[in-house]
Parts: structure tokens; sequence; C-alpha cells
């Protein structure tokens, strides 16, 4: 009896631990709609007409989001395409192009780049980024969407490159050598074996890193010109994050502009939860066709 008191306390604590998270989910996620009715309930479909603009403070104001949600998923789209371009590439040469040793050295280097402050991020992004589209593509400002986008898909590498990197690793241990044995090249194998079967871990990669995309605030606020307009490749826009982190702290409170904030908020929960619902309906379709 005294023997299996150890592993019962730690299933007891598995299980609070799962229950106080959960309930914790859950608590914010009511507060957020209940702040939100007010909104919904005046505004209503208003807020996502093409025709209504952001305006909150104007003499007749407006709180359309639509703005803020396509560059919210423009910015995003980008910095996952150009972090899953990049990171599938440098996975496949760290694990095929590179020793073991000093692959695994520069793999704790970018685990490292992960846990550096997304301030950080738009600072160099704000003096490097910006200032060299504002010199070479002779723009105002030089903040833009894609300035955004390449800030956000540099912060997103270390978990695609981690993500494929791990199910390359295992989809070697599998394949390689019967693959080498039938006289396939290392690019043969690489191209026709080994990337069909890491489908699912790069589509996990994707919506791993296109979760961690659409919440970015700080990094996204500091290069993107924060223009409540609609977006384009080279002109200013908005995000939801950053619209929220930009007004929350100067509303009162109880106010329908507070209220539209919140509204843009669920908007956000939404659309994550879509893609990560779309993620994984793909990974397991991928799985049932893997090797």
């Amino acid at each position: 009896m005294l023997r299996k008191l150890p592993d019962k306390i730690s299933k007891f604590l598995i299980y609070l631990t799962a229950f106080g998270v959960s309930a914790l989910m859950a608590i914010m996620l009511i507060h957020i709609i209940k702040e939100s009715i007010p909104a919904f309930s005046e505004l209503g479909i208003k807020m996502f007409l093409p025709s209504t603009e952001w305006r909150p403070v104007s003499a007749n104001p407006q709180f359309g989001l639509l703005p803020a949600i396509t560059g919210t998923l423009y910015v995003s789209f980008i910095a996952v395409v150009l972090a899953l371009i990049f990171g599938v590439a440098c996975a496949c040469f760290l694990n095929f192009y590179l020793p073991e040793k000093i692959a695994a050295v520069f793999l704790a280097f970018i685990d490292l780049v992960a846990g550096i402050p997304s301030v950080i991020f738009g600072f160099i992004g704000l003096t490097v980024l910006v200032k060299s589209f504002a010199t070479h593509l002779h723009m105002a400002a030089g903040q833009c969407i894609l300035a955004a986008g390449i800030v956000l898909a540099i912060m997103l590498l270390p978990f695609v490159i981690s993500t494929c990197h791990e199910s390359i690793r295992v989809a070697r241990t599998q394949y390689e050598m019967t693959a080498l044995a039938l006289g396939f090249s290392r690019e043969v194998t690489l191209v026709k074996i080994i990337f069909p079967a890491i489908r699912p871990g790069i589509v996990a990669g994707a919506m791993m890193a296109f979760g961690r995309a659409l919440g970015e605030t700080m990094a996204v606020m500091m290069v993107i010109g924060n223009s409540p307009i609609f977006p384009k490749l080279l002109g200013r826009g908005q995000t939801l994050p950053s619209l929220t982190a930009l007004e929350m702290g100067s509303i009162e409170y109880g106010s329908l502009h507070l209220s539209a904030l919140y509204v843009a908020n669920v908007v956000l929960l939404v659309i994550l939860l879509a893609v990560l619902g779309i993620g994984y309906l793909l990974k397991r379709r991928f799985a049932k066709h893997e090797f």
C-alpha cells in the first residue's frame, strides 16, 4: 500500500494541475465572451463590414475590425510561409549534411533564439529591416506588412526547425538504410522518401507556428505601422493583438470601445481554434498515408 502512495500522489497532482489549467482557461474565455456581449448586441455585423472603419473616438465612432483581422491573417501567412521554407531546409541541412555533434551545437543555439524576448526582435527589425526598407525601397517610414512578416518568421524559425528536425530524425532511422541499400542517393532519399514521411511533422510545425504568429504582439507592433487600414504588402497595417495592446490601457472601463476590443480577442480565439482544428485534420489525413 505504501509503495503505491507516491504514484497516487503524483497522479492526484497531475489531475489537479490539469483541472486547474482547464478551469483557468474556462474562466478567461467566459470573461472575454461576457465583456464582448455589449458590442455584439449594439453593433453586430457592422464590426465586420468592409465599409466600417476603426474610428472609436470620432464624433460618429466606428468599430470596424475587418482591417485588423485581414492584417493578422496576412502577416501570419507571410511569416509561416517564410518560416516553413527556411525552417524545413535548415532541419534537412542539420540532419543530412552536418556531423551530429556540430548539429547539436547549432540546435542548442536555435533553441536559445526561442527564448529571446520579442521586444528584442522588434527593436532589431525597427533599426535594421525597417531602415533598409525606407532606404532601398524609397518608402516614407519603412514600416509595413512585409517587415512584420519577416521579423515574425525569424521568431518562428526555432519552432519549425525543432519540430521538423525531430520528424526527419525519426524518418531517417526507419527508411534511410533501406533506401541506400536500394541504391538511392542521399538527395533522392530526402526528396522521395523522407519528405512524404514527415508531412505530419511539417503540418504540426506549421500549425504551431501559425498559432504563435496569431498571438504575437510587441515585435509586430514595432514594425507594422499600426494603421487600421486594409493591409498591402508594402503598406502599413495592424493586427488584432497590436490593436488591443495599443488601446486597452487608455479607454474607459465599461465603454463600447472596450467591448469592441474584447470582440477582437474573441475573433482571434476563433481563428486560432479554426487553424488548430484544420491542422489536426490535416495531420490525421497525412498520417494515414504515411509510409
